[in-house]
């Protein structure tokens, strides 16, 4: 998805983007002018936890700070989504609803101001649909991170009047994971509220274009989402927090795999009997995954190794990803219906009972 630039070792955040949605744009259906009319609900069950909503203005914004072509496509096709194309996805797929969240690189750009404006125009526009597409979105509110007071600003905002599902984070800011403690007071809110947090992959500086050529989100998105998990678990994030919900994307990135070898490593972390007195294992069976780009086979199966099957939730990540492919990977799953029944919708109606309504 990505737009390489001369330099190899990084990648601009806009440019990121907008080279993101570029090189997935046949991902999304052709522009049509459509009435903007509430859907009739589909008989779909499934619920979404990892769903990418394009806000026309949001991506105005971001369009005029950079604009680039990119794989022959403009940024303009950008700028032609609409929540249509994204109910036409659901309803074709059997989702009931989806919970909305922002992709990479999300509103922080150094620019305090434009930070927190952008995340207002961001829930603010989630929320007008939620309330046109009754009973087919949630949110997982944007917020300004690493500005702090932007951030506990935003947080009241969406929790108090949006009555947004949950916060949406990415995986870093600035270069720093989440356990990082600058960001502590932003998770003691969120612990006090008992909020459930979804976490979305970035790049940092040092890995967006280690293989030059290779787009971040083939290898290093994986790495960076078991990076950010390392760090809540050393830096004691999730044990000074822990009416804190956690969701992370693709089925925890490379954790799985790793998990056995964190719990070997990690055991030998200064903090480890302070923050993790049961053993990583443990701690990492407190979190939530969903399943989107995990939904094949072997990714399946060292999910549900390490992860509780409660703790597995259904993900698409629209537009960037086929929705039909994912779906089709887990049906080909061979578990119960019961199981399969639980990751689709039950686990989440669990963990955001507000959807029951």
């Amino acid at each position: 998805m990505a737009l390489f630039s001369g330099c190899n070792c990084c990648i601009g955040r806009r440019g990121f983007l907008l080279g993101g949605l570029a090189a997935t744009a046949t991902g999304l259906a052709a522009p049509a002018v459509r009435a903007q009319a509430p859907a009739i609900k589909k008989p779909g069950t499934r619920i979404d936890v990892h769903h990418h909503f394009l806000p026309p203005q949001y991506m105005k914004e971001e369009h005029e700070r950079i604009s680039f072509k990119h794989g022959g496509v403009s940024t303009d096709r950008m700028l032609s989504w609409t929540p249509r194309e994204s109910l036409d996805a659901m309803d074709q797929n059997g989702i009931e609803t989806a919970i909305v969240s922002v992709s990479t690189p999300g509103p922080w750009f150094g620019d305090v101001p434009a930070g927190r404006r952008l995340s207002r125009m961001w829930n603010d526009y989630a929320a007008e649909q939620i309330k046109t597409y009754k009973g087919r979105y949630g949110l997982f509110a944007v917020i300004p991170l690493p500005d702090t007071d932007g951030s506990l600003k935003e947080i009241e905002y969406a929790l108090d009047t949006l009555h947004a599902d949950g916060i949406g984070l990415l995986s870093s800011y600035d270069g720093k994971y989440l356990g990082d403690p600058s960001f502590a007071p932003v998770f003691a809110e969120l612990n006090r509220r008992k909020a459930v947090v979804y976490t979305h992959p970035t790049t940092s500086a040092c890995c967006s274009a280690v293989q030059p050529g290779l787009p971040p989100q083939a290898i290093e998105y994986p790495f960076e989402t078991t990076r950010t998990i390392s760090s809540i678990l050393v830096n004691g994030t999730v044990h000074t927090n822990p009416d804190i919900r956690w969701i992370f994307s693709h089925g925890g990135g490379a954790t799985p795999m790793m998990a056995g070898r964190m719990e070997e490593t990690l055991a030998h972390h200064p903090n480890a009997k302070k923050f993790m007195p049961d053993g990583v294992l443990a701690e990492l069976q407190k979190l939530y995954y969903d399943t989107a780009s995990a939904d094949t086979a072997p990714s399946m199966a060292a999910l549900r190794l390490m992860a509780p099957l409660s703790h597995i939730l259904f993900g698409t990540d629209y537009p960037f990803v086929s929705v039909a492919g994912g779906v089709k990977h887990l049906g080909e799953d061979k578990i119960s219906d019961a199981a399969r029944a639980a990751i689709d919708r039950t686990n989440a109606l669990a963990l955001l009972p507000r959807l029951r309504a």
